[in-house]
């Protein structure tokens, strides 16, 4: 059968059998039970992960669905079948076994690995138009693309599934509980996405699972859109966990938002695209201040908490840049090999170099002169000391310490206005695709999980694969390694690692020689002794 066939979707209707704890529609057609929403209430539901296997090493991480604790929901005919914008497409709606493979490089006798659940309409849905109260919230810092998602959310809704009501909670994950609301529609979000930032404000913490649940009980909400980073997927994890408890009929769905593109799984987050270009115009900026002095050097600060893929990115883009630094791969200044060997060499072959330094990079060379490295934002973050003021300054006393080069140094930090700024075109399209994934996926009855892209195809990921651990930049990888060439900046941990043996080996050949001096001038000794 065709992949992209419209026939054979399973009947929701049909009694299911467990499989690995849940329940799997199409496998049984005997005729079904109907349960009460008491008993489905009063009977836990299995949190354990869902997981299908089939052969070859198949494996099918898929997300959970109202009828694995509502078996015998109503299904309806999914409107997109009589949508005129969507009469042209040959077979719209997505096969129920259709699945992506989280990695595309397979050797020829290897198991086939982990899959995801594709993305896209699906021909029945368990949600009338006029049944469906949505709700969507921005949580966590600002990310440019938020009021695109959000647009396109509310237009999703309304132009592809007739569903009219749509709540924007204002002010973060606290919003749910302070009843501060707004009224969305297609003509109030038009213009949205020209702007950055987001309308519907955000905030960071404000979290508590049992007030939010109560206010999502309370309002009649039964879509819940979460647009925001790990923290809030993981928050976003807990509630669906809430209302799962409760037994209610809620679809919960996180939209991935981070601007340091650090969710795992995912091929990048959108806003990514945004901020690596904008970067550029502060990259320019201090590559001309340094090109127009003697010994001039520019540094820029880019956004990269933990991961450097923004500093890498932008400094691959760039060209420009004499040397990366990021929080995967340490460092270190002074000594053969550090930071300010290297600018010393630069400036005498170029007379001008330019640094790019994520954030994240270098903090446990601050700490020491900063309290607050153990202190933490709402989220739970940890603060971070300006790492681009601090290597500046070291940068400025090294060299006036030294007096071989007068240096000229300029520091930019654009981090709050590459935030701020309307996404581009690519991430526009982006948000589009992942905005109307999620809502495909909610009328389709998923819920608990996070719509991305994932080699090229947009999927649904399971909370717990996104919450599991943060993406980082492989200093093993090729990638880096195409960093480092661009740049010809030293591999520091490479160098100071050798640097560090050899003065092991050193001391330790001294050590031994030591020893068989002193054997030696016992031995001669001994032998006097006994003539």
């Amino acid at each position: 059968m065709d992949s992209n066939s419209n026939s054979n979707f399973p009947n929701h209707n049909q009694d299911p059998i467990k499989q690995n704890g849940f329940f799997h529609p199409k496998l049984s057609s005997e005729p079904a039970r109907s349960p009460s929403r008491a008993a489905a209430m009063a009977s836990p539901a299995n949190t354990d992960p869902k997981v299908v296997t089939g052969t070859a090493g198949y494996v099918l991480e898929d997300v959970p669905h109202l009828t694995d604790y509502f078996p015998n929901l109503p299904t309806y005919t999914n409107p997109l079948q009589d949508n005129p914008a969507y009469s042209v497409v040959k077979q719209y709606f997505v096969h129920v076994d259709d699945s992506v493979p989280q990695k595309v490089v397979v050797h020829k006798d290897g198991a086939r690995g982990v899959h995801f659940r594709r993305a896209g309409p699906r021909q029945k849905v368990y949600f009338e138009a006029d049944e469906v109260q949505a709700a969507i919230v921005t949580c966590g810092g600002l990310c440019p693309g938020l009021n695109t998602v959000i647009r396109e959310l509310v237009c999703g809704l309304n132009h592809m599934y007739g569903v009219k009501k749509v709540l924007g909670i204002n002010g973060g994950y606290r919003g749910f509980y302070a009843r501060n609301t707004i009224t969305l529609t297609p003509k109030s979000v038009n213009d949205i996405h020209k702007r950055g930032g987001t309308v519907l404000g955000t905030s960071r913490g404000g979290h508590d699972t049992k007030k939010i649940v109560d206010s999502i009980q309370d309002r009649g909400i039964n879509q819940v859109y979460i647009i925001g980073g790990d923290g809030t997927q993981k928050g976003a994890s807990v509630i669906f966990e809430e209302v799962r408890r409760r037994g209610l009929k809620v679809s919960v769905v996180g939209i991935p938002k981070t601007i340091d593109n650090d969710i795992p799984v995912i091929d990048k987050s959108f806003g990514f695209d945004t901020a690596v270009e904008e970067a550029q115009r502060a990259i320019n900026a201090a590559h001309v201040e340094a090109e127009s002095v003697e010994n001039g050097i520019g540094v820029v600060k880019l956004m990269g908490r933990n991961s450097g893929f923004i500093a890498m990115y932008a400094t691959l883009a760039s060209r420009d840049v004499d040397c990366c630094l990021i929080p995967e791969s340490p460092f270190y200044l002074e000594g053969p090999g550090g930071l300010f060997e290297y600018i010393e060499k630069r400036l005498k072959e170029n007379g001008h170099m330019v640094i790019v330094i994520a954030e994240g990079a270098g903090q446990e060379l601050v700490s020491e002169s900063v309290q607050s490295m153990s202190t933490q934002d709402a989220s739970g973050n940890k603060l971070l000391q300006d790492v681009g003021l601090w290597i500046s300054q070291k940068i400025k006393d090294h060299f006036a310490e030294q007096k071989t080069l007068p240096i000229t140094l300029k520091y930019i930090d654009p981090t709050y206005m590459i935030r701020a700024v309307p996404s581009n075109a690519s991430d526009n399209v982006y948000c589009t695709l992942l905005a109307q994934s999620a809502v495909h996926g909610a009328m389709a009855g998923y819920t608990g999980y996070t719509s991305g892209l994932v080699n090229g195809r947009q999927t649904y990921i399971p909370f717990y694969r996104i919450t599991e651990r943060q993406n980082h930049v492989v200093i093993t990888d090729r990638m880096w390694a195409r960093l480092l060439s661009s740049t010809n900046q030293p591999s520091f941990l490479d160098v100071k690692g050798d640097h560090e043996e050899k003065k092991e080996e050193e001391t330790l050949h001294e050590h031994c020689s030591k020893e068989t001096s002193a054997s030696k001038d016992i031995s001669s000794r001994i032998h006097a002794a006994a003539c």
